[in-house]
């Protein structure tokens, strides 16, 4: 394990995303259609990360028309360009598999300030 982690070492991306469970975030997804590429966002709440190192993935939870639509995404993938934190949690949790079963003010996660 440690020889893959040496030659993955220099794939990690290096500000890493400061990101933890309960934020509030905006994710840039590279969308390939044909010979072109855009951006998607996806923004949601963070409710969980899970492995470390380059095989660490983020789940983005989010309703979308009434129904909860969530996404898993490589924290060191090529194919996400960029992670915004549009506003910090408050939590005291580490995976908020909870909010599954809430629907409206009751999903929400308090702010953090500061």
């Amino acid at each position: 394990m440690d020889a893959l982690q040496r030659l993955t070492a220099g794939q990690l991306k290096e500000d890493a995303y400061k990101i933890t469970i309960g934020d509030t975030v905006r994710v840039q997804v590279k969308i390939r259609e044909g010979e072109r590429e855009r951006l998607q966002a996806f923004e949601g709440t963070v409710i969980a990360r899970n492995n470390s190192g380059i095989a660490e993935t983020f789940t983005v939870r989010r309703l979308s028309y009434g129904v909860g639509v969530e996404r898993v995404f490589p924290l060191h993938s090529p194919n996400v360009a960029k992670v915004e934190t549009v506003r910090r949690g408050k939590i005291r949790r580490s995976k908020l598999y909870y909010l599954r079963d809430r629907v409206g003010k009751a999903a929400r996660v308090k702010q953090r300030l500061g």
